[in-house]
């Protein structure tokens, strides 16, 4: 359906580029990348990913190794992955016992 009105493109390539950064954090959240690995996966230059990082560090969701330079993820984001999984697994309880509850013979 088209009201006449052009359609407004609301797409941030810098904000595109950093969840796309975030997710590929989370391949190997233990050893993270290298600053150039992220650069080729994202196709930017280094200096974009060390502009990205920067901003992931002062969020509090990234974090530099010091002993090798990898970037990886703290444990902010992958805790809330974890509250994901408990919440699924809360309703998937709540769903059969429900279950239980309809499939019972009236007495």
């Amino acid at each position: 359906m088209t009201t006449g009105k052009p359609l407004t493109n609301y797409t941030n390539e810098s904000q595109q580029r950093l969840i796309k950064l975030v997710l590929f954090l989370f391949g190997d959240a233990i050893n993270g990348y290298s600053p150039s690995a992220l650069a080729k996966s994202l196709g930017c230059s280094a200096t974009i990913v060390t502009r990205d990082m920067h901003n992931l560090v002062k969020a509090g969701v990234a974090e530099r190794d010091d002993a090798t330079g990898a970037c990886r993820l703290t444990p902010r984001l992958p805790q809330q992955a974890i509250k994901v999984w408990t919440s699924i697994d809360r309703a998937e309880r709540r769903l059969e016992e429900s279950k239980q509850r309809f499939s019972r013979n009236p007495d």
